[in-house]
């Protein structure tokens, strides 16, 4: 009878249903869905947003550390329709930006289907509808519902999933091992010998972090990197590059933009810091590779209180070979090696989005596909990209709604019918 019991409950608790979407479905309730949303709404088209996690932007709110602050000034990172407060610095903190979002979302009445994994996204083109199967798991319940739209927006942007690299004897390290995504403070690292893997802003910044917190970091730089000052003459580096960039051509915004920075910083290649021969913003458009801009790590690393070290060859119990022969003593690792997008894993779609989880047009291009498939938050060019994405998008819906239905009046709620399912 317990038995019986125990299927009855495990049925009951197991649903299947069909939804079908009047608007877009959008997958990802980071800024860049938010924007979307947002401006959709203020096109009067209503829509679906789902995300995986159980909060809006959950890379902010699970995945950052303590000390982050946004490294471009709030004007280039607001979002469409509702700027920053005005009491909010010019760099507000990781906090203020969540409390931005949080406002944000309740200002537009955006409320994602949390908890709502998307795992495969297709295009009927027998119905001309994409169909989205999503799983939403409790701990009571767990449900698998399908989402059919006529609109598919990707926003899960280019830091859906950690990259973790494979080092060659790591499992003997023996030490601490965590990515960029769980370090939250040097604190628990006081006094600890680091190994900081990567030289990006997060490994620049991890690694002051934990030097301010008297952990002795060793920063792996590989390759070649570009370090700007956050702020030139009294401009931000990125208001003064969009500037130059406005008058004249890129190379020669790099050469002047590479002048200033000498003049600030002096020549970091005696520190092991070597410049790529490509200027650092036609390298962002090219690979989309970001420069480091400087918050203080630099004045570490020429007193000796970050060390740069080159690659590493192999982990050995408590050590790591680096590839000049040279072995250091650590007692933690911190991986720094980035994140990337995970749209290959389930939008079922082979011409829009390449391999690598990117629209194969370059920018401006690459937020429309075909048959309705969107994307936004991809163009390498942060908040300020993603807010240009989600006015296009919208506006570009907006205008076929209203054509089609010959709204007037802003409709302000999606509206849902349930169907039998298709699974």
């Amino acid at each position: 009878m317990e038995n019986v019991f125990r299927l009855v409950d495990y049925k009951d608790s197991f649903a299947r249903r069909c939804v079908m979407v009047n608007g877009p479905v959008i997958v990802g309730a980071g800024p860049s869905g938010l924007a979307t949303a947002a401006c959709l709404r203020d096109q009067g088209v209503p829509f679906v947003v789902l995300e995986r996690a159980e909060c809006i932007a959950s890379l902010w709110q699970k995945r950052t550390y303590d000390r982050l602050k946004l490294h471009l000034p709030k004007a280039f990172c607001q979002l469409p329709k509702l700027p920053f407060p005005e009491d909010f610095p010019e760099y507000p903190t990781k906090k203020q930006f969540i409390d931005y979002l949080e406002s944000y979302a309740k200002h537009f009445e955006i409320n994602p289907k949390f908890n709502s994994c998307v795992q495969s996204a297709r295009y009927d083109e027998t119905s001309g509808f994409w169909r989205v199967k999503t799983v939403t798991s409790t701990e009571s319940t767990r449900s698998e519902v399908e989402y059919i739209c006529r609109w598919l927006i990707v926003a899960t942007g280019e830091n859906a999933e950690c990259v973790v690299p494979e080092f060659d004897g790591l499992s003997e390290f023996g030490g601490k091992v965590v990515h960029a995504c769980e370090y939250k403070s040097g604190e628990s690292f006081r006094g600890k010998k680091v190994l900081v893997v990567g030289c990006g802003n997060s490994g620049m910044e991890l690694s002051l972090d934990l030097c301010n917190h008297n952990a002795l970091p060793s920063m792996v730089v590989r390759s070649s990197v570009h370090v700007l000052p956050r702020e030139m003459f009294g401009k931000s580096t990125f208001e003064l590059a969009v500037l130059l960039l406005k008058w004249l051509p890129i190379w020669l915004a790099d050469k002047l933009l590479l002048l200033f920075s000498w003049l600030i910083l002096g020549s970091i290649e005696k520190y092991g810091l070597n410049r790529p021969s490509v200027g650092p913003m036609e390298l962002k458009n090219m690979e989309g590779k970001t420069p480091v801009l400087d918050i203080g790590a630099l004045d570490k690393i020429k007193s000796g209180g970050i060390k740069v070290v080159p690659g590493i060859k192999r982990f050995s119990s408590g050590q790591v070979e680096l590839v000049n022969g040279e072995r250091l003593d650590i007692d933690s690792v911190v991986l720094a090696t980035g994140y990337r997008s995970n749209v290959p894993s389930w939008l079922q779609e082979g011409d829009f989005f390449s391999k690598n989880g990117f629209p194969k047009q370059p920018f401006p291009h690459g937020w429309k596909g075909n048959a309705g498939l969107y994307a936004v938050g991809f163009t390498r060019r942060g908040l300020s990209g993603a807010s240009s994405d989600a006015m296009r998008i919208a506006q570009d819906i907006g205008k076929v709604w209203k054509g089609e239905t010959k709204q007037i009046k802003k409709r302000t709620t999606a509206c849902h019918r349930r169907c039998i399912s298709q699974f």
